[in-house]
């Protein structure tokens, strides 16, 4: 077990400095996330994520609302970043993600949010959607770890991440919270707008779990690294949880720490969908749980309370 976070060991080393100059080649043509888009971030252009240069930041507070090993007695030093790179038509955070309502955030100003909510008393750095900001991550981690950054990064992400931005995170990012959202592209471009969300998820969960390997808690039950797979459950199976749940089971680990989530209900432009505009059953709860016990994944978290209609 790591006695401090990972990143410490490639700032002392020199290599976490390295990875910064690296990252920042991905923002001029921009590739940062898999769509490539390939604006010039470097001179103020945004992407369809809607982010130029600097990141742009709705929040950042303790937060208790998390898994429990994240949340911890302390709260989660979460840092919710605004702009997506996934276009999500249910979204429930879409004034952030879609509307892109935040502040401007140097990396500077970014590393001291982070040193803050540390004095807060955080267990870690809670990134939120960081997908396409991950240049300026690694800059702020840098800065940060400098002026005594000594919590674990978690990195709480829609999944849809590219390859290169993940072996740049090799190394700082000690958990990951990527989820796994369809088991089909077809309703992932409909829903999301992307053509390629499932090899691409299934390809980088497999990257973050090579990372980090299966969730490891300290004494107190707060988790110092690993990986937990989120999985929103949603009406009439859209999200395909049975094909998903094979994935994580055969081709991850049995031993994964599956949070299974039961709060979908309608919004942002769900009801323009007849099949998204209403919330989900307990039966289908249900079933998606049944799905968890069928490929024996037995770590995790269900959730009682199902919205009603």
């Amino acid at each position: 077990m790591h006695k401090y976070p990972s990143y410490l060991d490639l700032l002392h080393s020199g290599e976490l400095e390295k990875r910064v100059e690296a990252s920042k080649k991905y923002l001029s043509p921009c590739t940062v996330c898999p769509r490539e888009c390939r604006t010039n971030r470097l001179e103020g252009q945004k992407g369809i994520c809607l982010s130029g240069r600097d990141v742009r930041v709705s929040s950042y507070n303790l937060h208790y609302g998390e898994e429990p090993p994240i949340s911890g007695t302390r709260g989660s030093g979460a840092l919710f970043f605004a702009g997506c790179s996934l276009k999500c038509r249910f979204c429930q955070n879409y004034p952030i993600s879609q509307l892109n309502h935040g502040n401007d955030c140097s990396p500077v100003e970014l590393a001291g949010r982070m040193l803050e909510l540390q004095r807060m008393g955080a267990h870690n750095i809670n990134l939120v959607t960081p997908t396409h900001v991950v240049p300026s991550i690694i800059e702020a981690t840098f800065i940060a770890a400098h002026n005594g950054l000594t919590i674990p990064l978690a990195y709480n992400s829609g999944g849809y991440d590219a390859m290169d931005m993940l072996r740049l995170l090799d190394g700082i990012v000690d958990i990951y919270m990527p989820d796994i959202k369809y088991a089909s592209d077809e309703r992932a471009f409909r829903y999301s707008t992307v053509r390629d969300y499932v090899a691409v998820n299934r390809q980088a969960i497999i990257e973050m779990h090579r990372q980090v390997g299966d969730l490891v808690l300290d004494g107190s039950g707060v988790a110092h690294r690993g990986l937990i797979i989120r999985h929103l459950v949603l009406p009439d199976d859209i999200a395909g949880t049975r094909a998903s749940m094979e994935f994580v089971a055969e081709h991850v680990s049995r031993q994964t720490y599956v949070s299974l989530m039961s709060q979908y209900f309608p919004a942002h432009r769900a009801h323009s969908y007849r099949e998204l505009s209403k919330c989900i059953t307990q039966e289908e709860y249900a079933y998606a749980f049944k799905c968890l016990e069928m490929y024996g994944l037995e770590n995790g978290w269900v959730q009682e309370k199902i919205n009603n209609e």
